[in-house]
């Protein structure tokens, strides 16, 4: 059920979130582009899929300060789009 929500979390966010990240300079493109394909090799492999922050904060490129950071901006662009 879990592994449900998150992709769904995942469709939504998770391009922003690394695009958001990027643009903070918490991580670089690069890095972003390697993220996204380790979340698509997971989800072909059914490995449980894993969101973007997740794999940032997993290999040490985000802190979870800077997870909260991008995520309060996510949510914040999202009520300015309502």
């Amino acid at each position: 059920m879990i592994n449900g929500i998150d992709k769904e979390i995942s469709k939504k966010y998770c391009t922003r979130f690394g695009v958001i990240a990027v643009h903070k300079g918490f991580v670089t493109a690069d890095q972003l582009k390697e993220a996204l394909t380790e979340q698509a090799d997971d989800d072909l492999s059914d490995r449980p899929h894993r969101l973007i922050g997740r794999i940032f904060f997993d290999k040490g490129l985000m802190t979870d300060k800077q997870i909260d950071i991008v995520l309060n901006e996510l949510f914040k662009l999202e009520k300015e789009n309502e």
